[in-house]
This record gives structure tokens, C-alpha cells and sequence, in this order.
């Protein structure tokens, strides 16, 4: 039988925030949170209960690509 190592998703860099976190949801005042377990914290905060939700992510939007000519392509 063999084990298989669990692999992160998004890499596993992802530092731990009550923004992410599954027992948490958002409050109308910005950057806090309300969470299950602490009640209202701020979004860079983490305790002891954080669980990972990668639905709640909002992954960083990638750069523009330059524009290219058709100059650019030839010999």
C-alpha cells in the first residue's frame, strides 16, 4: 500500500487569514470578519480553528501581456 503525500492547493504559500477561513464571513464594517469561534476580527487575523476554504480566495489578477506588432514577429 503506498501513502501519498497531500499536496496544497495554490502551491501551499498562501499565509493563513480569517479572510479565507471557513468559519468565517464577512461583516459590513471593512476588513473584519465575523468569525464562529473569536466573533468579529479583523481579516489578517488567524487562531487555532482556521480551516482553509479555497472558495473564499480571490487569486491576484495576472499582468498584461505587452502589446506585440507585427515587427515583433519577423526575421
Amino acid at each position: 500500500m503506498a501513502f501519498f503525500k497531500k499536496r496544497a492547493l495554490f502551491g501551499g504559500r498562501i499565509p493563513p487569514a480569517c479572510e479565507y477561513c471557513a468559519h468565517s464571513r464577512p461583516s459590513p464594517e471593512p476588513d473584519t470578519f465575523y468569525c464562529e469561534r473569536r466573533g468579529v476580527v479583523p481579516g489578517h487575523y488567524h487562531c487555532r480553528a482556521y480551516c482553509y476554504d479555497p472558495l473564499r480566495r480571490v487569486p491576484k489578477r495576472q499582468p498584461r501581456l505587452p502589446a506585440f506588432t507585427p515587427e515583433d514577429f519577423k526575421l
